[in-house]
């Protein structure tokens, strides 16, 4: 079994040629906090640097998202990822932008080259007029296993230290459960709610998800309170129970085919009998869970490409795009089938 709970993730809007040594310094103070050894902290701190630079000389309205990987929770299995995203041009050819001293703007070159080079893994999606994504993630050589096919990003809201939002995700033979967690409110005391029932359900992530609830409400009687939805993926269906204001939509080739809402109530205050509703998982894609800081008018015409995306760019493009600044937001991305449908 493996098991995930959510680091926050650092977010460096790429506004002046000046964030892209913010970038790099951010990456490189990261890649060390996760103790990652040797000379990966200054590998780091080069592939956020060459991720920024292009935002800044290219591209508009960009960002850069740093965090631990979803992978194993050993010092010596860390991983990092460092996800870039903007809203335009986009790449007239990933191809040619991809070889080592390519450029438009007679610079160097290094550029996305550098990128695939130092990399563990590249992904990269762009479309004219759109902008581009791109994910790199970094880590030792026989580190961890990233955990099945999953994308998450765990924000504050603008002027908050920490975040109320968390998030946990265990895979086992069986599949794979995620719990999405909004404590009330913001900051530390949100923050502690949040932990706190992430902490119960990694004490038993295998229970009916009804049972899963009635624990995290017990756990959390005196705290503020929180909003919390689980989903359970395998075996062809994916299972969902919620309670509050955490939403959740399921994907497909055709687009956005069901959405769920969490039940009436407040895990900790008023409990509603939990109740779990079942989606036949055969001809969809993914699902996506995500709290109110996440602005739901997403899912009434969405951009069939932005569906598409690997769950990671499909997470980084929801909170650039839809974010609301002034609340906590948590996206969990899940793809499927997951190697288990």
């Amino acid at each position: 079994m493996s098991a995930w709970a959510a680091p926050e993730t650092l977010h460096v809007p790429i506004d002046h040629h000046s964030a892209v040594q913010t970038a790099a310094d951010r990456a490189r103070e990261l890649a060390r906090a996760c103790r990652m050894s040797g000379a990966l902290p200054d590998r780091a701190a080069v592939l956020a640097s060459e991720l920024a630079s292009n935002i800044s000389k290219h591209a508009r309205n960009g960002a850069l998202f740093l965090q631990q990987s979803p992978g194993g929770t050993a010092f010596s299995e860390v991983a990092l990822d460092i996800v870039a995203v903007d809203n335009g041009p986009g790449i007239p050819d990933i191809g040619l932008s991809l070889t080592d001293g390519f450029s438009t703007t007679r610079t160097m070159g290094a550029g996305l080259g550098a990128v695939r080079r130092i990399a563990s893994d590249l992904t990269l999606r762009s479309a004219a007029g759109r902008g581009t994504l791109a994910h790199a993630r970094l880590a030792a050589p026989g580190g961890a296993r990233p955990l099945a096919d999953i994308g998450a990003l765990c924000l504050p809201a603008d002027g908050q230290q920490t975040c109320g939002d968390a998030y946990a995700v265990v895979e086992d033979d069986e599949g794979l459960t995620g719990l999405v967690v909004d404590g009330l409110g913001h900051g530390p005391d949100a923050a502690a709610a949040s932990r706190r029932a992430v902490r119960t359900f990694l004490a038993r992530p295998d229970a009916p998800l009804p049972e899963v609830f009635d624990a995290l409400h017990s756990a959390l009687r005196h705290t503020r309170g929180a909003a919390a939805a689980a989903v359970r993926i395998g075996a062809g269906r994916a299972e969902y129970c919620g309670v509050g204001n955490i939403r959740a939509a399921a994907l497909s080739p055709h687009g956005i085919t069901q959405q769920f809402t969490g039940q009436a109530g407040i895990v900790g205050y008023n409990l509603p009998a939990p109740r779990s509703r079942c989606l036949d998982m055969s001809d969809h894609t993914g699902l996506v869970l995500y709290t109110d800081g996440i602005d739901h008018r997403w899912t009434r015409d969405p951009d069939p490409a932005e569906l598409s995306l690997p769950p990671t760019l499909l997470a980084a493009s929801l909170a650039h795009t839809h974010r609301r600044r002034r609340d906590d937001a948590t996206v969990l991305a899940v793809g499927s089938p997951l190697g288990i449908g």
